[in-house]
């Protein structure tokens, strides 16, 4: 019985945390809503993609904001297709590159490199969208992307000593 109600009570426990984050990346993206749609990406609530370099749980909240979030971009659709077919992609891609990885530094370096990398789906679809030159568009964004998340990680290392994000979900 102590077992049911310790799991059930973390079960819980996780599935609040996942909604605070999602809840966290969604504010924090509409603070500078106007800089995260266009072809200078510079969404600041993507610093919370780090947080995979803790724990590969991390995946349903990130995902789950960054849709929210698109629900209110003036791409329509087109967000909630790429936005975040771009951000599921990517975190896959760190959680597996992450296996052959030591060290949460190493990993939010990685995930950083990915996420630039993969803002070409997100320039590919302002291009659909806009007709906005592709190859430009997409060094637009990853230099956006690049800059948030690299400016993320030391924020996120300084908040993991007080949170311990390893442990928090």
């Amino acid at each position: 019985m102590q077992n049911t109600i310790q799991r059930s009570s973390s079960k819980v426990r996780s599935i609040a945390i996942s909604g605070i984050i999602a809840a966290l990346y969604v504010a924090v993206a509409m603070l500078v809503a106007p800089f995260g749609f266009t072809q200078i990406q510079f969404r600041v609530a993507e610093m919370f993609n780090h947080l995979i370099a803790f724990n590969k749980k991390y995946i349903v909240p990130i995902v789950l904001g960054v849709f929210i979030t698109n629900l209110f971009s003036p791409l329509g659709w087109y967000d909630l297709v790429f936005g975040v077919g771009q951000t599921v992609i990517s975190l896959v891609a760190v959680i597996l590159i992450s296996r052959y990885i030591k060290g949460e530094t190493a990993r939010m370096i990685a995930t950083m490199l990915v996420f630039t990398f993969t803002m070409s789906i997100i320039a590919f679809e302002l291009h659909l969208a806009f007709q906005l030159p592709f190859l430009l568009t997409w060094f637009t964004c990853a230099v956006g992307e690049f800059v948030v998340l690299l400016a993320g990680i030391p924020i996120m290392k300084a908040l993991n000593k007080r949170l311990n994000f390893k442990e928090l979900i």
